[in-house]
């Protein structure tokens, strides 16, 4: 029980923080500062991630990485949207 809260805990870490970024790239409608290999090399890995963690019978990872898989293909849309748009002005402050 212990082990699996601590898994739960990780993965709300790592998905906040992948999420704050995308989040952050839609409302200013910038690509300042994000790499275009970020989001393809996020979906890759959190492919290959979903397929082993489905092999291992994890449940905490399966629905980890299918979560990083989904905000990487959105970020994904949104970097390239944002790009098309034209506007690379620096993302604000925080």
């Amino acid at each position: 029980m212990v082990t699996e809260l601590i898994g739960w805990a990780a993965a709300a870490i790592l998905v906040a923080t992948i999420g704050r970024q995308v989040y952050t790239q839609w409302q200013t409608g910038s690509t300042a500062g994000v790499s275009k290999w970020l989001f393809v090399g996020q979906v890759s890995a959190s492919t290959g991630f979903v397929v082993y963690s489905w092999l291992l019978g994890d449940g905490v990872f399966i629905a980890t990485n299918a979560v990083m898989l989904a905000t990487a293909v959105l970020g994904q849309c949104i970097y390239l949207r944002n790009c098309r748009k034209g506007r690379r002005r620096p993302a604000p402050r925080r």
